[in-house]
């Protein structure tokens, strides 16, 4: 008997042993940034579409993905690019990995980016070159200035739009460039993303179909003031300006032009006065012949899809109004079915949930008004006909399947944290899983929509990747990743829920524990929060999508909590807009419910609470630390906003209102009048040069702390803007860290 329990507890101590040897992470290893950080990410692969075949490319090499088998055959090397690109005269090879786009379908050519030397006006140059991986040559290239941004190019004309030297411009397929404006400036923006890049924008110019007319964005920001910021590299510290709409503020002005290259002349859309209005989500007809577009007021509750002809800028028709007593929030704009020109699908939360709809532009119907949920009501000038109904959200669409006359898509049908692949049929709108039902899913789809390549984790997969038959889902395994961190002590995270504030709502919580976990313990426990419109911070991906900050702070003793309030994202417009009016409230409510659980739970210090959070966060930070001063004893707010009057007019008046007309709201949500509440030890810190959450809102609740005689701790990033990049992200969580350590533990 001895024998064998000095057997047992040597086996124990051995397991000991081995668990003693397991490797701790570096904030190099976690954070974005970080030497490291990539190294310590899950295997993947670089996949892509040459219509409807599939291409991985590797660091020296692409090779074509047998879709049946998973087998895999060489295309072309980097060695092989270099010795084409070199044979016809040019200098400047690949040398760092292959980075390419395949933007025929039709036709094996491979598109490279290279160094193109020096015009004559000594403007720095590149070239883009088309390549033909066959033939093995050359076969077109286009030069353009290599501070040019915003390109965007026609693969079908070939022509490329860009902006250079506060102008936009276009270079045709011979090579003819020609300005498309010429009066550009800081006041007066041709080509870029307008209306700060709310409403689903992001870009600023728009190809015909065929690549033969450019639809474009012009803003006139003359009327709105120039915020200050200081460039301190200087020798004396100079001064720049960038145009910042206040809510409440005058807001810039957008006219839509639609230049044609062939007559070098531009037709500008009659859109009427654009004062106080908003145009987004720009869609061309399938026959190049019309322009769709969504036109929203002000109050941004009233939403117009606008019709125009592209030849006269005639505006022709209103095709469905949408309005509601909160807010209409187009995010995305028509697509056209591949098969029927003349239907289209537009998406819309109009019954609570962002879901597909079915526009016939051919059967125009009686323009009679249809309730919303939520009060509002809806115009049909076309017949629209729902293709997906239900109480979970439409998160993305991936594309269509033409031949099965299908939708791809991703929802969290079969639960709010996940977010599963879809086909559904356009008439009749029958739905097929495509995938296995778990997880978080993201997809990439061929040319036809026959194939598709499918990204996933979840909480127990790392990373794997499936190419799948959209026809009958069959699937074949292309990765499955190991797990990076199978060698390090990872802590371990759960997943649950809690009631909302109002008793009936269910929310959802991460929880990572500390490393080697004592339930016997108390641990000081860090509540990171965000919580604001367009955002989540829970699913069913891997690791529950906990950040690597939160592991870091796990391993060294801290429990972390992470609650997606009323408020955030994917679950509804009744969950979403609950906030309208007065941001901070309910979101409060239903964090200090999180806190609540926390307090219940034997293992968690209630004498050591923690918060943090950035951006919207850093609001709910600072808003949590001085609505709340006797629970939460450290606070480090990132980036916050502090008065909403200090932000901008898109965003904030959505959510709030102008100032003029929600006094109360925004006085309420004023963290400078609650800066005389402040107990527990807070830490603000901000980038110096921030254009988004700008340095007077955390200047301003300084001076309102100095006046209220308290004492909140301030650091800064000069010549970081809204997020730390690089080697200070790691020095930024390095701070916030030390922060912690200091006063909480």
């Amino acid at each position: 008997m001895k024998k064998i329990n000095l057997l047992f507890l040597l086996s124990i101590l051995s397991i000991f042993s081995m668990a003693q040897e397991k490797k701790e992470f570096t904030l190099e290893d976690l954070i974005p940034g970080g030497s490291t950080f990539y190294s310590m990410q899950p295997q993947y692969m670089y996949t892509t579409w040459w219509g409807n075949h599939c291409l991985e490319t590797t660091v020296d090499t692409c090779f074509e993905i047998n879709p049946q088998s998973g087998e895999k055959t060489e295309l072309f090397t980097v060695a092989q690019l270099n010795r084409w690109l070199d044979a016809k005269g040019d200098s400047a090879l690949f040398r760092n990995g292959l980075t390419v786009t395949f933007p025929d379908p039709d036709r094996p050519y491979v598109a490279v980016t290279i160094s193109g030397g020096q015009a004559s006006d000594h403007t720095n140059m590149r070239k883009y070159i088309l390549l033909d991986f066959k033939g093995g040559k050359k076969v077109w290239e286009q030069e353009y200035p290599a501070d040019a941004s915003n390109l965007d190019r026609s693969s079908r004309s070939k022509n490329l739009a860009f902006t250079w030297q506060k102008n936009l411009y276009v270079i045709q397929a011979d090579g003819t460039r020609m300005p498309v404006s010429t009066d550009g400036s800081n006041d007066l923006v041709y080509g870029e993303a307008v209306h700060r890049n709310e409403f689903g924008i992001d870009k600023g110019t728009f190809w015909s179909p065929d690549g033969k007319q450019l639809a474009f964005y012009r803003m006139d920001q003359s009327m709105v003031p120039d915020y200050p910021q200081v460039d301190i590299n200087t020798r004396i510290a100079s001064t720049y300006s960038c145009k910042y709409p206040m809510a409440g503020e005058a807001m810039h002005k957008v006219t839509i032009g639609i230049f044609t290259p062939a007559t070098q002349k531009t037709v500008w859309l009659q859109t009427g006065d654009p004062t106080d209005r908003y145009f987004t989500n720009i869609t061309w007809s399938p026959d190049n012949k019309k322009i769709y577009g969504i036109e929203l007021n002000r109050d941004q509750n009233h939403a117009h899809v606008v019709r125009y002809d592209a030849t006269t800028g005639q505006r022709e028709t209103v095709i469905y109004e949408e309005n509601h007593p909160k807010y209409v929030e187009p995010q995305h704009g028509l697509l056209f079915l591949p098969w029927d020109s003349n239907k289209c699908v537009y998406q819309s939360q109009r019954d609570g949930y962002n879901h597909l709809y079915l526009f016939d532009l051919k059967s125009p119907c009686d323009t009679s008004e249809q309730k919303m949920s939520g009060g509002g009501s809806c115009r049909e000038h076309v017949k629209v006909s729902p293709i997906t109904v239900g109480s979970w959200v439409v998160k993305e669409v991936v594309g269509f399947d033409v031949k099965e006359k299908s939708i791809i898509y991703c929802s969290n049908e079969l639960h709010p944290l996940q977010s599963n692949l879809y086909k559904v049929k356009v008439t009749g709108g029958k739905r097929t899983l495509l995938d296995d039902g778990k997880g978080v899913h993201n997809a990439d789809l061929s040319s036809d929509g026959s194939l598709l390549v499918d990204m996933y984790s979840s909480p127990t997969i790392a990373r794997n990747i499936d190419i799948i038959e959209t026809k009958n889902g069959k699937k074949r395994r292309l990765l499955s990743s190991e797990d990076p961190w199978k060698d390090y002590n990872v802590p371990e995270i759960t997943c649950g829920s809690i009631k909302a504030a109002d008793g009936k709502t269910d929310l959802y919580y991460r929880m990572v524990k500390p490393v080697n976990f004592d339930p016997n313990k108390k641990y000081p426990a860090i509540v990171y929060v965000y919580g604001g419109p367009h955002a989540h911070m829970v699913e069913a991906s891997r690791n529950y999508f906990a950040r690597g900050w939160e592991i870091y702070m796990a391993q060294k003793g801290y429990l972390m909590f992470i609650l997606d309030n009323r408020g955030s994202e994917f679950r509804g417009l009744d969950f979403e807009n609950v906030t309208f009016r007065h941001l901070g409230v309910e979101e409060m409510k239903d964090k200090m419910e999180g806190v609540k659980f926390l307090k219940s739970l034997p293992y968690v210090d209630a004498n050591r609470l923690g918060v943090h959070g950035w951006s919207f966060g850093g609001f709910m930070t600072t808003n949590l630390m001085t609505t709340y001063p006797d629970v939460f004893k450290v606070g480090v707010a990132g980036g916050p906003v502090i008065d909403w009057q200090y932000y901008e007019v898109m965003y904030g008046e959505r959510y709030m209102d102008r100032p003029q007309d929600n006094p109360e709201g925004y006085k309420g949500s004023n963290l400078r009048l609650k800066a005389g509440n402040l107990k527990g030890k807070l830490q603000i810190i901000i980038g110096y040069n921030d254009p988004v959450c700008m340095p007077q809102h955390s200047l301003s609740f300084l001076r309102a702390c100095i006046d209220a005689g308290t004492q909140p701790d301030f650091f800064t990033y000069p010549g970081d803007e809204h997020n730390m990049m690089g080697t200070d992200r790691i020095h930024l969580h390095e701070r916030i860290t030390q922060y912690f350590e200091d006063y909480l533990k």
